[in-house]
């Protein structure tokens, strides 16, 4: 047996190709976006980038019912886009294995919220499985898969960015060889869901919940740990790390399928601790279960339910004592507040938006930074593809004068993922608000994917490329204009005309992200501004470029300086210079 390090999210793609995975599909969120990237690895497993979770998960669904084992990835927000499919899947079951990974943000590391998607498990009747550590991420992944064909249903497998991020050591296994064939079999009453069907499938529903119940009571996954006898904790994933150090003389329940819980084994756990706690992150979703049964425990009435339930938490909720950390840097480090990368041609339109005192309905990408200063341009921001549905309704309800300045800002991935709905509905229903869309050629957010804009898959195949100015012209946009965002006076120029426009209107402004892998974005080299002509003015600070240093002690006023290690060169400060103080390349 081979031993390798391997993150969580490197272990389930591993555990995917050693279950036989054929199809795996996913939307990029963090922290799940590596477990596809690595799948590619796999030459055995169809790999591909979806336009959302819905369709991702509907793929994952043929591939099921075609009789081939799939692999579906997604964040903990990507589950609500992928929440219609899923809830009936769980009446049809499955034919080949089928395991949903949804990869949980506790402390909001990359996300708009905390939800704590184990309360899916339970809303949609599907076992969940929840690994401790990568080595548990590739057995879980394989495991899940078996229950999945073993009990006929969708499994969930629970990951958070602790354990998808972090490595540890996994001994890696062979492919299973002995899968049956894909094929088509017909079984209408179980995969058509008629409410004829459905409501016998809910009785199977709950006959298959039962039955798991019990089975899970004496698999291995669920295990008692023995220490001194004298306290009783019940955990699961990473808990189960955090409390194996802050507590290594109690005995430990252990659970690696947080529903259905094993309730007897519980039980016969419980009874024999006068003092038992149930240690978990983000929601009390063991908690509320366990107190049901009728258990006292200590739970949330001591420990907190926001944020991360790291090993100091945990200890100061247990003692009251502060954690001191094993090593302390030596020095503070330097503050990096976000920001968008220099270069990036989201600024000057956000510098624009500001300017034009636009009330901005946003969306989720790199450009929801546009809501930091000095930019200061964004005002709404809630889900994937929810800026122009927003923008909509902000204008149904405003007088002309107020409504003209909605502007609805969305990213080309994001507008694939959701967005063309709300423009539909914007076109269909008369709405008279304007939509920018940021084409750069990439979910940049995630890490540069591809997506069906960029004109390449996963595997970095060539595809067809999305044209979105003829997607908005079909579903009736009839003012469609393409911009160069490195020219702001024209970005302007066009983003007023547009908004005083009485109907809707998309303006499309593109340039590849500076980061993009393919396209020819080439880095100029690095501007300089000339000490002499710098009057300290600070406009080229309004674009809150990050290569852009203030020097207060400089001249009479400040300076400002260019730091050439960060410059790309993009010009976009000496359009903001009134007296050409910048240009040329820095000798550095």
């Amino acid at each position: 047996m081979k031993r390798t390090m391997l993150s969580g999210n490197e272990a389930i793609a591993r555990g995917a190709f050693e279950a036989g995975v054929k199809v795996a599909s996913a939307y990029p969120g963090t922290p799940s976006t590596e477990i596809l990237e690595n799948i590619t690895r796999y030459p055995t497993v169809d790999a591909s980038w979806a336009p959302n979770e819905k369709v991702a998960l509907e793929v994952g669904i043929g591939a099921s019912f075609g009789g081939g084992r799939a692999l579906v990835a997604m964040k903990h927000v990507g589950v609500n886009v992928a929440a219609d499919p899923l809830f009936t899947l769980s009446y049809t079951g499955v034919r080949g294995g089928l395991v949903l990974v949804t990869a949980d943000d506790p402390e909001l590391h990359s996300s708009q919220n905390e939800q704590d998607n184990r309360n899916y498990a339970k809303f949609a009747k599907m076992p969940m499985f929840e690994p401790a550590d990568s080595q548990e991420a590739l057995d879980f992944t394989r495991l899940a898969l078996e229950v999945s064909e073993q009990f006929d249903t969708p499994v969930f497998l629970r990951s958070t960015t602790r354990i998808s991020h972090s490595k540890s050591v996994v001994e890696i296994g062979e492919p299973v060889t002995s899968l049956p064939d894909t094929s088509i079999k017909k079984d209408p009453a179980k995969f058509v869901m008629l409410p004829g069907n459905a409501r016998k499938r809910h009785v199977v529903i709950e006959d298959r919940l039962h039955r798991m119940e019990e089975w899970a009571c004496q698999q291995p996954f669920n295990r008692i740990e023995i220490g001194e006898g004298k306290i009783g904790v019940i955990t699961s994933g990473v808990s189960y790390l955090y409390a194996k150090e802050t507590l290594p003389e109690a005995d430990i329940l252990k659970l690696g399928m947080v529903y259905p819980l094993p309730k007897q084994l519980i039980r016969d756990f419980a009874s024999r601790y006068d003092t038992l706690y149930v240690i978990e992150e983000l929601d009390p979703f063991i908690e509320e279960q366990v107190r049901a049964m009728g258990i006292a425990v200590h739970g949330k009435d001591i420990l907190p339910i926001c944020g991360e339930l790291t090993p100091g938490r945990l200890k100061k909720a247990l003692t009251g004592k502060e954690d001191v950390p094993f090593h302390a840097p030596q020095e503070p480090l330097p503050n990096r507040p976000p920001n968008m990368c220099p270069g990036c041609p989201h600024r000057s339109v956000f510098l624009t938006l500001n300017r034009l005192k636009a009330f901005v309905t946003g969306d989720i990408g790199c450009y929801t930074l546009g809501f930091m200063e000095p930019l200061s341009a964004m005002d709404t921001c809630i889900c994937m593809g929810a800026s122009i549905g927003n923008a909509t309704g902000m204008a149904k309800v405003l007088n002309a004068e107020e409504a003209q300045r909605i502007v609805a800002v969305i990213g080309d991935s994001t507008f694939l993922h959701t967005g063309i709905n709300g423009l539909m509905d914007m076109v269909y229903n008369n709405s008279k608000a304007t939509v920018l869309i940021l084409d750069n050629r990439t979910t940049a957010m995630t890490g540069r994917q591809e997506n069906p804009g960029s004109g390449y898959t996963l595997a970095g195949d060539p595809s067809y490329r999305i044209d979105i100015e003829a997607l908005c012209r079909s579903v009736g946009v009839k003012n469609v204009t393409v911009v160069d965002p490195y020219d702001i006076d024209h970005t302007r120029t066009v983003i007023k005309a547009e908004m005083e426009r009485p109907e809707v209107s998309v303006v499309i402004a593109r340039r590849a992200c500076m980061l993009v892998k393919r396209d020819p974005v080439k880095r100029q080299a690095a501007l300089k501004v000339d000490a002499e002509k710098c009057t300290g003015c600070k406009a080229c600070l309004q674009l809150g470029c990050p290569a852009i240093e203030w020097q207060p002690d400089a001249g009479d006023k400040g300076k400002a300086v260019i730091n050439p290690l960060l410059c790309c060169g993009c010009g976009l400060c000496p359009q903001m210079c009134h007296f050409d103080a910048i240009g040329g390349h820095s000798e550095g």
